[in-house]
């Protein structure tokens, strides 16, 4: 019966919009289009850790070490030794970064190219996606096979590790393609594969503590031989093998519970579906999402921090980030579980982590100098990225509306109202009316693409603060002028099936179906909540819809979604990335969009 009224209800729509009749549009309702996608994830997802080795790949491409201590104990002075080697196909000179505690002396075929002397302590700094270290060199590499041997000093400390990386982002020599060496033993005669597919270094030790007394193995190199050590004869061996949690069946863009934004915000959007159907298993995985996520830290911190898996551990990124991508928008179902649930297992260790989170967004992300915008510090400092709205501002809202005072509320409101503003003065491209990907604000002539996904971040954002914010908040007519604008002008762009392109105004750049989603969810609150007229908008996002759909299979599979994208000047990098199935990129922004177009079609029947 309930069926039969929609329909109906479809038909009467029909009438009074220039759309095709909706029942033909539409094979079902959206939200049983989106429980599709929905049921897909409860079936797919483990939310558990697999063991395997921390093997090293043979790319000097990433940071590489040597942890003497896990493999001689610490606490004690001594010397160590590693060994391993570099390939490339031709001569060439490369910086390499280095960290250490204590003593370090680094030789390449024979010569010094590296001493440091005196006791100190590893200093690494993690940045939003590197890790910075004190010291550098030049390893000048020959054509073919170069041996490296390390010799590190600990003067019995708490840790023991030497780190080398090539140069980070912010200290890059390498070209847009760079060439890396090759790294470790595969190419070291007598070594068996086996052996070389579990590490990149061999390892001797420990010596008595002195880096400048020359022992046996800076002189020769024998395997099946043993050399006076510390404690008694030593031979060369490798670094103990860590084991550590992965991921299980990890796909290149849809594991979907790996700490990042958008793994997040498929768990927000579960919560959400669960709101509009009443059915608890969506609810379910997200409280399955967050449990894996709060009750995993300590293990993640001890593979990040003791294991040394800066980038290799599984949710890395929860320890220490300094990036909105893996700070606030991924605890959107945190903070939302907390806000609408009083008493549950873990509660605690979520307000714990919510609390960091929270003062993270009031003081600790970096800002742009003179305004309140969040900002970040690659590609160059200070530099706006539009994708950076939705990665702070909901945030900020869902903040406002767990605080437990109008005055701490207001704060963060007031905070969101004022980052639209000030975001949209770096990034909003005035003569296209569209949003640049990223501004440059050392160079803010130029102008980046207009990438369909980063505008969506915009729009969502948008529409976050004016579903909450009071209207008589002086920037909401403000907010909400540069919405209408917004739309009016990405309404131009939608193409006759209803996609909106890669790149918004490159016509031959792919129809894709995040942007596309995020679009059609933010104009469907614009309809629902009446700040656009009805009569107009409410084809675009039907049409909009009818698109999105096109690209979900009956096993919820999700097509044509963009990979994650970094920001650059050439726009022909944004016509060719690359798309996958159920990137969760995606699908959580197209569960959110059925969730809206379902929620504007039931309010319009009221």
């Amino acid at each position: 019966m309930k069926k039969n009224k929609m329909w109906i209800y479809f038909l009467v729509l029909s009438l009074f919009f220039p759309v095709k009749a909706i029942s033909q549009q539409f094979k079902e309702s959206p939200v049983v289009t989106v429980r599709k996608i929905g049921d897909k994830l409860i079936r797919e997802t483990p939310f558990a850790y697999k063991l395997d080795l921390f093997c090293q790949s043979d790319k000097f491409n990433y940071l590489k070490f040597v942890d003497f201590g896990r493999t001689f104990g610490q606490g004690y002075g001594a010397v160590g030794y590693a060994y391993t080697q570099m390939s490339f196909p031709k001569d060439t000179t490369i910086c390499v970064q280095i960290e250490h505690n204590d003593a370090c002396k680094i030789w390449c075929n024979g010569n010094l190219v590296y001493e440091k002397y005196g006791k100190r302590d590893v200093a690494i700094v993690k940045e939003e996606r590197s890790l910075e270290m004190s010291f550098s060199f030049n390893l000048p590499l020959k054509k073919g096979n170069n041996d490296i041997l390390i010799k590190s000093e600990s003067f019995g400390g708490e840790e023991w590790c030497v780190f080398i990386q090539p140069p980070s982002e912010k200290d890059a020599v390498f070209s847009v393609s760079p060439q890396y060496p090759e790294i470790g033993l595969k190419n070291v005669k007598n070594i068996d594969e086996k052996v070389s597919g579990l590490t990149n270094w061999l390892v001797i030790g420990p010596f008595a503590p002195d880096i400048n007394n020359v022992y046996e193995p800076e002189e020769e190199f024998i395997f099946g031989h043993m050399y006076a050590g510390l404690d008694g004869a030593v031979t060369w061996t490798i670094p103990k093998v860590e084991v550590l949690g992965k991921m299980i069946d990890p796909a290149p863009w849809g594991t979907t519970y790996q700490w990042n934004y958008h793994n997040g915000g498929v768990a927000w959007a579960m919560q959400q579906l669960t709101e509009l159907t009443h059915d608890d298993k969506y609810n379910q995985w997200a409280v399955n999402f967050c449990d894996y996520q709060m009750e995993g830290l300590p293990f993640v911190d001890y593979q990040v921090n003791n294991l040394k898996a800066y980038f290799n551990s599984a949710n890395s990124l929860v320890i220490g980030s300094t990036l909105l991508d893996f700070t606030l928008a991924p605890s959107l179902p945190l903070i939302y579980r907390l806000r609408n649930e009083s008493d549950f297992k873990n509660r605690e260790i979520y307000k714990t982590f919510i609390d960091k989170m929270i003062e993270y967004a009031r003081f600790g992300q970096i800002r742009s100098e003179g305004m309140t915008n969040y900002t970040r510090t690659t590609p160059e400092e200070y530099t706006v990225w539009v994708d950076d709205m939705f990665m702070g501002i909901p945030f900020l809202i869902q903040a406002g509306l767990y605080a437990d005072s109008s005055e701490l509320q207001k704060v963060f409101f007031d905070d969101a109202a004022s980052q639209i503003i000030d975001f949209t003065k770096h990034v909003w491209d005035k003569d296209a009316k569209l949003y640049m990907h990223a501004n440059y604000t050392s160079r803010p002539e130029i102008k980046l693409p207009h990438w369909s996904r980063a505008n969506g971040w915009a729009i969502w954002a948008m529409s976050d603060v004016l579903m909450y914010l009071p209207k008589k908040h002086p920037k909401y007519k403000q907010i909400l002028n540069q919405y209408i604008t917004f739309v009016k002008e990405l309404v131009k762009y939608q193409d006759n099936l209803g996609f909106w392109h890669n790149v918004i105004d490159r016509s031959d750049s792919p129809s894709e179906v995040s942007g596309t989603a995020i679009f059609t969810m933010a104009m469907a609150r614009g309809v629902r909540y009446g700040w656009l007229d009805k009569k107009t908008y409410m084809p675009v996002v039907l049409k909009g819809w009818e698109a999105i759909a096109s690209e979900i299979e009956n096993d919820g599979t999700v097509h044509k979604i963009c990979v994650g994208t970094m920001c650059t000047e050439d726009v022909e990098y944004y016509v060719n990335r690359p798309f996958y199935d159920d990137d969760t990129h995606g699908s959580f922004a197209v569960i959110f969009a059925g969730i809206e177009v379902q929620r504007m079609i039931d309010s319009d029947k009221k």
